[in-house]
This record gives C-alpha cells, sequence and structure tokens, in this order.
C-alpha cells in the first residue's frame, strides 16, 4: 500500500531532517529567497545535536554529540548570528585531557608552546609539527571543511596532507616518549578506524590542530541550544519546521524545486530506491558503515575523582592510556570483537556549565567503539577504565543511562549500527562519499546533505552547506 501524501504547505525547498546538516541546507536555501520546509521526524528537531534528561529529573543529557571543535571551527556556523539566537560557547582551561597510569595527565593546552614544554624530550618534535600548521589553520580548516574545493594555501595543504594521510601509528611514532605518543592516539582514535590505517592520522592531526586554534568548546545548556539556534534563525528566515513527520517515500511529497536529505545512504535507498538508477542503487548498497558506538551518560554526586588533578581543567577526556592500547581497543571492533580496556571518550560538561544539573551535582557523557550493530554489554569495561584512573568513580554515580549501537540507531536512524560519523572514513569513503557524485543523486532536484557527504561526520553544518550551494546552481 502507498504511504499517504502528506500535507504540507507549498514551499520551493523541501528539507529531509533537522540536524545540524538539515538546518544549515535550509538556512542556506531560505538565505537565497526560497521558501523552506523542513520535515523531522521525530517530535524533538536537532538529529545528532539533542539533549535530555537521560538519568534523573534536572540532570541534562548530551543524547549525541557532545563536545564541539570542528562546529567552532565552521565557517559556515561563524558566519551566523547564532548567539542571538540564544548560543553560547564554553571553553574549558584545556581543551583535553588523557590520564596516565602513573597519576599524571597529558593535557592538550590551547597553547602549542605550554602543550609542548610538558612533553619534555618530545616538545622540540611536537612544535616543529604542529606550529606551522596552527599558523596555517585558517587555509587549512577551509580545505578541511571544503574538501572539494581548490586549497586556498596549496602548499600548507601539502604538508598538512603529507602526514594526515598517513597511519596515526606512523605519526605517532615520530615521538618517542610515551606521553606524546598516547596523546596523539587519542586524538586518531576518533577516527573509528585502526590506527594502523590510513587515513586515521588526519583525524589526530585535525582534531590537535583544532584544539590550539579554536578549542573543543561546548554549548550552554547542551548541544540541543546549537540546533534551537539554528532553527530560531531559521524561522527568522520564513523557514518552516514540522516535528513528527516522518518519510516513508519521496512519493509522499508536493512538488518542489528542490529536496535535500539529512539522511544516510541506507536511508535514501529506503525512500527513493524505486526512482534510482540500478547502478547508482548498488553503489549506494557498497556503502561502509564503520564501528558503532556504545554510549553511557551518568548522574554523579560529585566530579569524578580523577587521580590527576589536570584533569579537572578539560572537558573532555581520553580514558584509554597507551598508544598500544588504543590501538589495540580500535582495531577490535574491525574484527567483530570487543576490548576488555576500551579507548573511552568522556565529556565532564557540568565542571564548567553549572546549568546541567541541580546544584553541587554532575554529569558525565561517555562512549566506546564496538563493532557495527553489537548488542552486547561493555557497559563495565566503560566503568573500570574509568576507575583505572578515577578510583570511586563508582561510587559517585546516582543513576546511569545506556545505550547501546541498535538503541542509538532507533533514537537516530542515521547512526547506521551505531556509527557516528555517518560511514567508515576510509580512504575510499573520505572524499567522495556516498558516491563520486557526492551530494547530488540521478533524481532531479534530489540531494544528500548529511554526514555520509564531505567533509563528513562532526557538527558543522558543512554537508548542508555544501548541498545547498550545489542545489541553488541548479534551482
Amino acid at each position: 500500500m502507498a504511504s499517504p501524501r502528506l500535507d504540507l504547505p507549498e514551499s520551493d525547498v523541501l528539507v529531509i531532517g533537522s540536524g545540524p546538516n538539515g538546518l544549515s541546507a535550509a538556512i542556506m536555501m531560505a538565505k537565497a529567497g526560497c521558501s523552506v520546509t523542513v520535515l523531522e521526524a521525530r517530535e524533538t528537531i536537532g538529529g545528532g545535536a539533542r539533549s535530555a534528561e537521560l538519568t534523573l529529573p534536572g540532570f541534562v543529557h548530551d543524547v549525541f554529540s557532545a563536545v564541539h571543535p570542528l562546529a567552532a571551527a565552521s565557517p559556515f556556523f561563524s558566519g551566523l548570528p547564532l548567539r542571538t539566537y540564544g548560543l553560547e560557547w564554553i571553553h574549558s582551561p584545556a581543551p583535553l585531557a588523557h590520564p596516565l597510569d602513573d597519576g599524571s595527565a597529558v593535557m592538550l593546552e590551547r597553547s602549542v608552546d605550554e602543550t609542548a614544554k610538558s612533553l619534555g624530550r618530545d616538545g622540540d618534535c611536537y612544535h616543529d609539527l604542529f606550529a606551522p600548521l596552527v599558523k596555517k589553520w585558517s587555509p587549512l580548516s577551509a580545505g578541511f571543511l571544503h574538501p572539494l574545493a581548490l586549497p586556498a594555501d596549496p602548499i600548507a595543504m601539502a604538508r598538512f596532507g603529507w602526514r594526515a594521510l598517513r597511519a596515526a601509528t606512523s605519526v605517532a611514532n615520530f615521538f618517542s616518549g610515551e606521553r606524546a605518543q598516547a596523546l596523539f592516539a587519542g586524538m586518531a582514535a576518533h577516527s573509528a578506524l585502526p590506527l594502523d590505517k590510513s587515513p586515521s592520522a588526519a583525524f589526530g592531526i585535525v582534531l590537535e590542530l583544532a584544539g590550539h586554534s579554536v578549542g573543543w568548546p561546548i554549548p550552554r545548556g547542551g548541544a540541543q541550544q546549537i540546533t534551537n539556534a539554528l532553527a530560531s534563525y531559521l524561522e527568522s528566515l520564513g523557514g518552516r519546521i514540522f516535528t513528527a513527520m516522518p518519510v516513508e517515500s519521496v512519493d509522499q511529497l508536493p512538488s518542489f524545486r528542490a529536496l535535500l536529505a539529512d539522511i544516510t545512504p541506507r536511508q535514501l535507498l529506503a525512500i527513493a530506491g524505486h526512482r534510482l538508477p540500478r547502478r547508482y542503487r548498488q553503489k549506494l548498497e557498497k556503502y561502509r558503515y564503520g564501528p558503532g558506538a556504545f554510549k553511557m551518560d551518568w548522574a554523579l554526586d560529585r566530579p569524578i575523582p580523577w587521580k590527576s588533578p589536570d584533569c579537572w581543567r578539560a572537558a573532555t577526556v581520553h580514558v584509554g592510556g597507551t598508544l598500544d592500547e588504543i590501538a589495540v581497543s580500535e582495531r577490535l571492533p574491525w574484527q567483530n570483537s570487543v576490548s576488555k580496556k576500551p579507548f573511552v571518550l568522556l565529556a565532564q560538561p557540568s565542571l564548567f556549565d553549572e546549568t546541567r544539573t541541580p546544584p553541587g551535582q554532575h554529569t558525565a557523557w561517555a562512549y566506546c567503539h564496538v563493532p557495527n550493530g553489537y548488542r552486547g554489554d561493555v557497559a563495565e569495561n566503560i566503568e573500570n577504565q574509568i576507575e583505572r584512573f578515577a578510583p570511586g568513580f563508582r561510587k559517585s554515580i546516582l543513576q546511569r543511562s545506556v545505550l547501546n549501537p541498535a538503541q542509538l540507531e532507533a533514537a537516530n536512524p542515521n547512526l547506521v549500527g551505531g556509527d557516528v560519523n555517518g560511514g567508515a572514513a576510509t580512504l575510499g569513503q573520505l572524499f567522495f562519499r556516498p558516491t563520486i557524485a557526492t551530494y547530488a543523486t540521478p533524481v532531479p532536484k534530489l540531494y544528500l546533505c548529511s554526514a555520509s557527504t564531505p567533509p563528513g561526520g562532526g557538527v558543522h553544518g558543512m554537508c548542508g552547506y555544501g548541498a545547498a550551494r550545489m542545489a541553488l546552481k541548479k534551482i
């Protein structure tokens, strides 16, 4: 039976999905003078940028994304008056901490010099690697986030690319000491790739550069505030947003001049597969998703009791130990296994944002990588890792929330098998994703604008920006 036609106002542009990329695409089209309608399947807007009381009343948790270096770097976001619409960034004194078993922590400071100084004999190597790239942050970041455009500074981009397109272990081995190696391994693990595979180093270098250049901020009040600010700005331009409006087929939609879909290839096949040519369908069917995330949130009666007091200076903590340990942890999900000592990405926003909890109490957010679609339980493994570097952590827990990959996908269908990056960031899917056509599809007026398109995962809105620019040339 055909899905019923949706009763919608007439619009030039329809956007499916209200995540940061969908809203960015909608804003671009509205600024160009188009009438725009956004359709959100859930009752709450936000996609991967949502907040909710997942544990106890009064404890605000980020359901998906929590810390946003790429949002701070985004040329699209920086050009919008989002502060006017309620978005306020908070920067912790240090962007990141990485505790070690000796009770110390390696700190990513905003200053390259201060970070280098803390690394002992690796300081000069660290400075030589990152200082020249930090000086070129502006043209480089434009290249990271506009990957299909000609680089503004080809020499700087070539210097970056010579290292970035390597395996993370190769770059980590530029250093001789455990501290610098561990710091870089944790950065590169955000790629969800095995660290001995290229281009895992790219993620480590970009995130480290972002920490020095723009910081790793959190939004006051939670990730939902990013969405709310984008939505309010869109509405000020005349855009309309409808929630609880799932699209099961493009045949349900009224006529449009452009349709931009903030969905992954799997959802595109579901709603438009019958309109897609066979060869294009086959390419989408071969699109590869990466490891899933196993996510936990905690309501705490005190700050996490880290061995190293330096960890209280950072909103983000990488919990995983040495380069070798992190490399094992990130390789196993690709072998359909999990680590007993997983690399854990942890955020502690309430140390710096008092709006997240009742007075005197705290929240923490964390996840580790597991096989795509994994249905096992690694909650104890995650908590054991935190307890390793923060003895007494479990005693501070008032309530916990656990979301395995299947539950993450149920909460946001774009997280296929729990993949938070919209697809594996392998070399073949780094630039031209999901196909060489990127945002365009063979169906006239239909475009993809999700994290499955360039420049990929992260809250930055640039996938929506890129898709909208392409659509505007043809509308």
